[in-house]
Parts: structure tokens; sequence; C-alpha cells
């Protein structure tokens, strides 16, 4: 199935030093449009995300089937003398690295940026870290969770000043560090086609977690204050946020002039329109608290369903809370295939979310299930050289894996 891949970046080979969340997501991007993506797992054990149980299918790990479909897995212990070989020979004919150890780490191995585009110019080499290669931090080990609080995330998230700080649920600057890392990546593939030469491709969790404070930053930069938590509403715009109804909660961006009077003509509240403090976006935002009390009290009168046919039927954006299963079968999950089904040769029919990128002429895809641990070592060695007896020898010295 692999061998069947399409894609954008088709062609590309790409090894994949890089383990839990932040660089495989990198990886995971780069394989769903095309890449020939090579995860190399450390001897013993592989990938921690391997051991984040339960949840399993069949005894194979829920979270790592998840984040390295479309790769092909290869493992190594680069602490022998035949590991480290085996992945400098991949790294030699690789047209991209993605590693996320600590800055000094493949320092040490010998196989650190300066050292590489010295053998291979035209590698591109992406380093996913806490804090980046640069700076006061650039020392420091990466977490989400510390990365979120340092990034001012946790600071606007929960639901209102003066209560415990929130993270996002979702490990947000993981998978946007990630993001970020594929996009840089791409970019420099672009940037080689002109030049020939590879380069270093250096974001952060730390800097992941500031690009999400656009808004925020603006009132900061603007007042010199910072905003603190609102719960679901917007720092910039009302009514935009969720409001308790009959039967559960509603979501309602009603914000521009626009909307908020058919939000008024939906509700049957006429008499908000004569109160000259929601009289326009910067009395609405002045008076919020106000104005969520006075919504409230219309919202309650009905159930979300209700309102929903209501709003969408005059145009007022507005959409329900939906659980993780919920969104699973959300129609317009499933339309826009965000919800696929991989075949797993242990756990069976594994069922996985779907590339959001659509592309019309060279679309990506998924194309085949994670690997086992070290699945494709015997087939990524051959591929690079190594003969049978050598790659027999190499396995029962544990140098490498299958």
């Amino acid at each position: 199935m692999l061998a069947d891949r399409t894609g954008p970046l088709k062609g590309l080979k790409v090894v994949e030093l890089a383990h839990i969340m932040a660089g495989p997501v990198c990886g995971l991007f780069l394989a769903d449009l095309g890449a020939d993506v090579i995860k190399v797992e450390k001897i013993p054990g592989g990938d921690d995300s391997r051991r984040f149980l339960p949840p399993d299918i069949e005894g194979e790990s829920a979270a790592f089937m998840m984040m390295n479909r479309n790769k092909r897995g290869i493992a190594i212990d680069l602490k022998t003398a035949d590991g480290k070989a085996a992945l400098e020979r991949l790294l030699m004919d690789a047209d991209v690295v993605i590693e996320n150890y600590r800055q000094d780490t493949m320092d040490r191995l010998g196989l650190g940026y300066e050292t590489l585009r010295e053998r291979n110019p035209r590698l591109i080499y992406c380093a996913v870290s806490g804090f980046g290669r640069t700076g006061p931090y650039a020392d420091r080990g990466g977490f989400d969770l510390i990365a979120q609080g340092m990034s001012g995330i946790m600071s606007i998230t929960g639901e209102a000043p003066g209560r415990p700080p929130v993270k996002v649920g979702a490990p947000l600057t993981d998978i946007t560090a990630g993001i970020l890392a594929a996009l840089g990546v791409a970019s420099a593939v672009v940037a080689r086609a002109s030049t020939g030469r590879g380069q270093l491709v250096d974001t952060s969790l730390f800097e992941a977690g500031i690009v999400h404070t656009y808004w925020q930053s603006a009132i900061c930069f603007a007042t010199g204050a910072s905003p603190g938590p609102m719960g679901s509403a917007h720092p910039l715009n009302a009514p935009y946020q969720a409001f308790e109804t009959a039967d559960g909660w509603i979501n309602v961006g009603a914000a521009n002039q626009t909307n908020w009077l058919k939000l008024v003509d939906v509700l049957e509240a006429r008499e908000l329109l004569d109160d000259p403090r929601f009289a326009d976006n910067r009395r609405r935002m002045n008076n919020l608290e106000d104005l969520v009390e006075a919504l409230t009290v219309h919202f309650r009168q009905r159930t979300t369903a209700e309102w929903l046919e209501r709003l969408n039927a005059a145009g007022v954006p507005a959409g329900p809370v939906l659980s993780i299963a919920e969104m699973h079968a959300d129609p317009q999950t499933l339309a826009r295939e965000m919800v696929v089904e991989v075949d797993h040769p242990v756990a069976g029919a594994v069922k996985a979310l779907g590339l959001p990128i659509k592309l019309s002429d060279t679309p990506g895809g998924v194309f085949g299930p994670a690997p086992r641990f070290g699945e494709h070592t015997a087939e990524v060695l051959a591929e690079h050289g190594f003969g049978e007896e050598e790659i027999r020898r190499m396995t029962e010295a544990g140098a490498v894996g299958g």
C-alpha cells in the first residue's frame, strides 16, 4: 500500500528521528502528502508512545498508530557502531531529517546539522524543540504543558480571571509545532529547487504557543494590558461565545452588526435594539457581562436543536458543542474524509483522522498503517546497499531490530 502513495511530496525521502508527538506530527503531514517517511525507533523499546497504554487495539497502542500511519519503520541501536553506521548511510541520500531530541544529542552522535550538511549539502535538517536552537532556553526540554504556560496560552484559557490556570485540552503546542515544522520543510524544499542546497528548519513548542496569541498580543501591544481568560467569549467581538439553552449549550457568532440584528430578530428580543449598552460592538464589549445575561434569558427558552434550526435559517453563524464521538459521526466530518479506516496487520481495521489538506491535482491521503516495531528494517537497509548476511549479522548483534 505504501508503494501506491500519491501527493505533491512523492519521491521525497524523509528520515524521522522523532518520538511521541511534535516531530511525528511533522512526519505525519509529510507522509500524508506523499513523502517516503522512514521512522527510526530506538532499541530497546521504540517510540515512547508505543507504551501509552491504555487504550490499545489488540495490544497495539492507539496513540502510536494515530501518529505514525503512512510511515515505514526501522529499529536501530545508535549506541552501537553498526547502528550508527546504518543511520549515517540512510542520511547520505535523504532529502529531509526530522529530530526532536535535546539540542546537543545529534552533535554528540556526530550527526549534528553542521556535520550532516557537509556530507549531504541538499539535506533539509528539521529540528523541533521546546524553545528553539537559540536563546537562553535553548537547552531546555520540550513539554506541551510548560510551553502552554510560558507562551501565554494558559493565561487566556479558562472561565474568568482569578480562577485556577487551565491548559487547552489538546496538546496544542506539540501539534502546532509539528505543523509549523512541516510548513518549514515544504518551504525549504521549494527553496532548494532554485539554490540546490538544504538548510536548517528550526521551530519550537514555545513559538507554536505564541502564534496562537495574535488577538491577545494585539490588545496588549495597543493597551499595555494583558488580557485574561474569557471562557468561550471573544476578546474583540460580541456576542461570539457559547450560550446555555434549555437542554445544553450552543455557540453563536453574531459579532458584526448585521448578524447582531439578525440574532435579535431570531430571539424576538426587539427590546435589545433600544438598549444603548448594546448599540454597537464597542458598547457590547464594554457591557459584555450584561449582554450575556440578557441573551441567556432568551436562549434558555428553547432547546439547542430548535435554536440551531432558527439561527441557521436566518444566516446567523451557530453550531453545537460536540463531543469527540459526535464530531467523528458528524456528516461534514465524514464528507471531508476526516475519519478514515486503515488496515493494520495486528489491530485489524483501525480508524484514524484524515488529511485536512485537500489538493485538486496531487492529492495526498492515507496509504497504510503505522509500522510494527522495526517492520521495515531489512527492507530499508537492503535499499541502502546492505546485504542479506550483513543485515542478519547486525540483527543478531542487536544493532538493528525487526
